[in-house]
């Protein structure tokens, strides 16, 4: 057997190419969109891709088993378990096979069985993998999915935060406990294949280490340490982190089928004159460092530096409008195929220096340290806006502080003054900044980003105080 691990360090994805030397065939276990890692893979190892398999339909990223099917005419094994809403609308299309709690498939000859293991998402499964062309007759390990990961498991409550289904959270959770007694009756030695790594949202206290055992899970992970199921249900709705807005987004295109993008797909860098309608009809993000952009940047425009792409933008574009991107040439196609892997899909570039030398950079705004801006903040001349996560800001915070997360800051701009000048600050001024571009592009004109943030602030001894968690407000 073949086992080939792949992982996405900005959306902390893990996928696997499982692979058949005999018979030359070969499974991928939870693609992402860039599926030519998987090809180019394949045809090294001398297989051919037959099947592809998901565990559910993930709500994080665009999947790749879609455009898998379509271009390589692979197999799709998906889930028919859960409820009628969260069945595969696509599958259809291609050769497929829904499979339920016990089904068996053959990929050459490795076995793998299904396993229904509900509480993250109803239709949840995981794969056990035999190798039955080694001579096994006992599986070696389970791919899990988002279910159990190495030192965590899978937050039940996504598809109430982020795709806004109703009371869901806690029937979840119950169903994640029954499914953690199943998987404790599992043999120790079997190996634990996750499709997630530390990073990612889709669970709290992810380890970075990309696999484990059955065995070492039960001893360590501590969401298996319970047995009372209602501390459980406790324990894994508490301090789950944000849940982005775009996975409802996710799990829809995960669940008609993604775009089939196609060999070469390559987007247009238009020309300048074409900024002030995309503004208009758009969302435009500039790729610049924050400081560049500070300096001199196009009105209505966000900020959003290229590393900060995965984390920030399917917070803060608007899925049913055009994205253009300002940036220069080179970064295009690769800042794309980021968008792309979590849903943006209407995709057009602007030439950076163009841009700049036809004089539309025409806004900037300032920035000061804690130094610079202490007494105005304490004295109430300016309005100080923490954009923290709720952790953060339930740790410590600047008492003159009010909180607006920036993942949801453009939706929750009521009550901010107009007049007042509003200083933005995060932990370290780099996501205050998007802040800054977030409110300016809103028509907040008279922002600063205070540099260094509550870092700086906490390391000049300036006064900070505590909230309680109940009284996070944004």
């Amino acid at each position: 057997m073949l086992l080939k691990y792949f992982y996405d360090p900005v959306l902390a994805h893990a996928s696997y190419l499982v692979g058949c030397q005999r018979a030359k065939q070969a499974i991928i276990v939870d693609p992402g969109r860039d599926i030519e890692q998987y090809l180019q893979a394949a045809k090294r190892e001398g297989v051919e891709i037959t099947a592809i398999a998901e565990t559910h339909i993930h709500a994080d990223y665009v999947s790749g088993a879609r455009e898998l099917a379509d271009r390589a005419g692979a197999k799709l094994y998906v889930s028919d378990e859960g409820p009628a809403e969260w069945k595969y609308a696509y599958a259809d299309q291609y050769s497929h096979q829904l499979v339920h709690d016990g089904d068996e498939f053959m990929v050459g000859n490795i076995k793998f069985t299904v396993m229904h293991t509900p509480g993250h998402t109803p239709e949840s499964i995981s794969f056990l993998v035999t190798d039955q062309g080694g001579g096994a007759d006992k599986p070696m390990g389970i791919f899990t999915g988002d279910f159990v990961f190495v030192g965590s498991i899978g937050r039940p409550d996504l598809l109430e935060q982020a795709a806004g289904i109703a009371n869901t959270a806690e029937p979840g959770a119950r169903d994640l406990f029954k499914s953690i007694a199943r998987f404790k009756q599992l043999p120790d030695y079997l190996q634990v294949w996750p499709a997630h790594g530390a990073g990612s949202a889709c669970g709290k206290g992810l380890g970075a280490i990309p696999s484990s055992t059955v065995g070492y899970e039960k001893l360590f992970n501590p969401a298996l340490q319970y047995k009372d199921e209602e501390e459980f249900v406790r324990y894994i709705l508490a301090d789950q982190p944000e849940a982005p807005t775009y996975f409802a987004v996710m799990k829809h295109v995960n669940k008609v089928g993604p775009r089939v993008l196609g060999a070469g797909h390559s987007h247009r860098i238009l020309d300048v004159k074409d900024l002030p309608a995309a503004v208009q009809t758009g969302t435009v993000i500039d790729l610049s460092a924050s400081n560049e952009f500070a300096a001199g940047h196009v009105p209505g425009s966000i900020n959003i530096p290229q590393a900060l792409l995965a984390a920030w933008a399917g917070w803060l574009v608007d899925y049913k409008k055009p994205t253009y991107l300002i940036c220069s040439p080179h970064q295009v196609e690769s800042a794309a195929a980021m968008l792309h892997k979590i849903g943006v899909e209407n995709i057009f570039a602007f030439d950076l220096a163009a841009v700049k030398a036809a004089g539309l950079a025409t806004e900037s705004y300032a920035s000061g340290t804690p130094q610079d801006l202490r007494h105005k903040i304490e004295a109430g001349q300016v309005h100080l806006v923490d954009v923290r996560g709720d952790a953060e800001w339930a740790e410590g915070r600047i008492e003159q502080a009010e909180h607006r997360f920036l993942g949801r800051l453009s939706a929750n701009l009521g009550g901010l003054p107009q007049e007042t000048p509003i200083v933005v600050q995060c932990r370290s001024g780099v996501r205050s900044a998007v802040g800054c571009s977030v409110l300016q592009a809103h028509g907040f004109k008279n922002v600063i980003n205070l540099t260094g943030g509550y870092l700086a602030w906490t390391g000049a001894g300036y006064p900070t105080t505590k909230c309680s968690k109940d009284t996070v407000t944004a």
